[in-house]
């Protein structure tokens, strides 16, 4: 037998033996339709009328100022290039807020409003993504390289023609990255169950983990990615599982984990938390439901960090030289978040008034998020940054990729709705443009 035709055998007999039901086909789950490259990106633009101050951290929250603010939140370059049937090379360059090099901060959580210069390497221009994926069958795919972490809804969808609002959620964005790439390898495939539409999907992915030198009252995790430095400390990688499953005419569902044991192998100095040990857990769910005219979505994220206690004082005594905050992070964190729209098109379109492919969605969006939902000891949560936000607005997708946005948003801080407020609420209005696809493909 030829070497072509062994491989050719093991291949389908592997995608075989792991999921009966499927046939094997030569692209994989998410490798698109196109048969040699492709070129697109995304991008979108924000402006927003805000009735507070830049500083939460004072006796009453944020202080009453009517400002403005306008911004290009992000433009992404991405493409994708087939080295046969098999192999694909993608890649993403991501442009944040229109610029590079240094950037002035003011640091009201950690640093009492000091000015603050630093290089913004993960913030202003950043290798989102740069992976070779080979493709066995589409349930069973192998990747390798920089990858996004598909850990909630808004980093496995994160495109901005398809979440609700002029930004991404706050409950799936405050307390881990967003979005969230990593280097590593991975697993991702999709088994298609029955005939009637629907299907289980998973991506299994090992990575490089979180820096806890990083970690902070307000963003929990968030800021322990790496990113400060060339190189990346690999000597303890996390582990990443998202489940996904599509009933026929339900909605989609996903869950899953993160996992970081020994995260303080990843510090800068290894040796500031001595023999110290330090594990990362987040547990999440998401759910997705589109069907006449209608869109249902929710997401659920449940964080775990180890040794707090030990952990806070070892950053309290970072190097005020350093990035870092060095203040008080929890042992848990909380974000939920659920939202609803109504397409008013659809009807019009489905009856065949309406020839055109435009959706007009408005949208009611509700979020709870607390980075401090529970401390170790005798540690008191600061109630500011437990957030109660509720929007209200409407997605107007002129095209299939182009979308105009519009919202107005109020958050209640450090309290429920029905108690009297101990901070002022911060209320803006906001209306964006956002754009998401494909220029040129072969």
């Amino acid at each position: 037998m030829h070497k072509s035709n062994t491989i050719k055998s093991l291949s389908a007999a592997l995608c075989a033996l792991a999921f009966s039901s499927v046939s094997a086909q030569n692209t994989g789950a998410a490798e698109g339709d196109f048969s040699v490259f492709r070129v697109g990106g995304y991008g979108e633009m924000l402006a927003t009328h805000q009735n507070y101050g830049s500083n939460r951290f004072t006796t009453v929250g944020s202080t009453r100022m009517n400002r403005a603010t306008i911004a290009i939140p992000r433009f992404v370059l991405a493409g994708d290039y087939r080295l046969g049937k098999r192999w694909t090379i993608g890649a993403e360059i991501e442009f944040e807020y229109g610029g590079t090099g240094t950037a002035q901060e003011i640091e009201w959580a950690s640093e009492n409003g000091e000015y603050e210069t630093e290089l913004e390497k993960g913030g202003e221009v950043v290798l989102e993504q740069f992976h070779f994926t080979y493709s066995l069958c589409q349930a069973f795919n192998v990747r390798a390289g920089h990858m996004v972490l598909p850990v909630g809804l808004t980093n496995a969808h994160h495109e901005p023609i398809l979440f609700f609002g002029t930004s991404r959620p706050e409950s799936e964005t405050t307390i881990i990255p967003s979005t969230w790439h990593e280097t590593g390898l991975g697993l991702f495939g999709r088994v298609d169950l029955g005939q009637k539409g629907g299907w289980f999907g998973y991506d299994l992915i090992v990575s490089t983990g979180l820096n806890p030198n990083g970690f902070s009252k307000d963003g929990w995790v968030k800021k322990g990615k790496q990113g400060l430095f060339e190189i990346d400390n690999f000597s303890a990688p996390a582990l990443t599982g998202r489940f996904e499953v599509k009933a026929p005419r339900g909605p989609r569902i996903g869950f899953g984990g993160y996992w970081n044991a020994h995260a303080e192998k990843n510090a800068d100095k290894r040796h500031v938390y001595g023999d110290e040990r330090f594990d990362i857990g987040v547990l999440f769910g998401d759910l997705a439901y589109q069907d006449f005219g209608a869109v249902v979505r929710a997401s659920v994220q449940y964080g775990y960090v180890s040794n707090t206690a030990v952990l806070n004082r070892a950053n309290k005594n970072l190097s005020s030289k350093s990035a870092y905050s060095r203040t008080t992070v929890a042992k848990n964190a909380l974000a939920w978040g659920v939202e609803a729209g109504y397409d008013v098109f659809h009807q019009a379109r489905k009856s065949g008034r309406m020839k055109c492919r435009q959706r007009l969605t408005p949208f009611f969006r509700y979020e709870y998020v607390n980075p401090q939902e529970r401390m170790m000891g005798n540690v008191l949560p600061d109630t500011r940054l437990e957030v109660r936000k509720w929007t209200v607005g409407a997605n107007w997708n002129v095209r299939p990729d182009l979308a105009l946005k519009a919202e107005y948003a109020n958050r209640a801080i450090g309290r429920r709705w029905s108690e009297p407020a101990q901070y002022n609420d911060e209320r803006e209005i906001s209306i964006g443009l956002a754009y998401a696809g494909w220029w040129w493909q072969k």
